[in-house]
């Protein structure tokens, strides 16, 4: 078996509360989050109805990646995404509920 493939995530020290909000300032990345929220967690990108291209929504799971929202694994060519929800409660407590409760 190969090696596994690893996405880069940033630690609970790392997460900044700009780049938090800034990453779910936009509506489909807030479309992302909610589904998660209100789903379960290793979701692949695929499962995922959103308005824009696959390139585009490739950018909204990178930029939530990179802001420590959520987090990615590859799973065979899947990649999984599940909401990072205790990491942000303890980062920025409040927060997450807020934004779900305010779309």
């Amino acid at each position: 078996m190969g090696s596994a493939r690893s996405l880069e995530h940033p630690t609970l020290e790392q997460m900044s509360l700009d780049t938090v909000l800034s990453a779910l300032a936009d509506p489909v990345r807030r479309t992302i989050v909610a589904q998660l929220a209100n789903g379960h967690d290793d979701q692949a990108c695929i499962a995922f109805s959103l308005p824009v291209s696959k390139s585009t929504s490739t950018h909204h799971f990178r930029v939530l990646r990179e802001a420590g929202v959520i987090s990615q694994q590859y799973r065979g060519t899947s990649i999984l995404n599940g909401l990072r929800r205790d990491e942000l409660n303890l980062r920025f407590p409040g927060l997450l509920e807020a934004i779900l409760t305010a779309e």
